[in-house]
């Protein structure tokens, strides 16, 4: 792979050292997407095999915030979280007004803009909800990932937060090998 890909497996490991995270979702305690081979080195007893049911998982990364833990919540593209809109939307971007700004922890959302090469998947796939979803969130905050520079800072801030603020980090696909 390339520095892209590196760099966010080096930021999985260092998620991982965390005892508050656990990583959620489809694909992330066997293999099924690109997103896989960046938990290697990743115990799993730290991931959580989800179905495929995008807005239960919102649902219970949600939950589990309230908990303590920290969850970072994999869906391998936009096009899948689309799914979770209501929990999203409705839930995790509002906890924060309908608790009177008391911070109950927060959820890392990691999601990618379905890659195209070497091979198109069509439209459903590669979609990229980024802006639109600024607009719709007021307090969780968005980040493309367009340089592997980029990449460790923004987990590392992610996790560490303290403000109840959640995070969605939107990856590419292609830069997994093409940077």
């Amino acid at each position: 792979m390339g520095a892209y890909f590196d760099e966010l497996s080096r930021s999985m490991i260092n998620l991982a050292k965390d005892p508050r995270t656990l990583f959620i979702g489809q694909a992330v305690s066997s293999p099924g997407t690109a997103m896989y081979g960046t938990l290697e080195g990743i115990s799993l007893d730290k991931r959580l095999e989800f179905p495929v049911a995008e807005e239960f998982q919102m649902g219970a990364s949600i939950g589990m915030s309230m908990t303590g833990l920290v969850p970072v919540s994999i869906y391998p593209r936009w096009n899948f979280l689309l799914l979770a809109m209501n929990q999203l939307v409705n839930h995790l971007d509002k906890i924060q007004l309908m608790t009177n700004n008391k911070p109950l922890g927060h959820v890392i959302v990691r999601t990618s803009i379905g890659s195209e090469r070497p091979l198109h998947p069509q439209s459903q796939h590669v979609g990229d909800f980024t802006d639109a979803i600024r607009l719709m969130c007021r307090s969780v905050e968005v980040v493309r990932l367009e340089e592997p520079n980029q990449i460790f800072s923004a987990y590392s801030h992610a996790l560490n937060r303290d403000d109840g603020v959640s995070s969605i980090l939107v990856e590419y696909g292609d830069f997994y090998s093409e940077k």
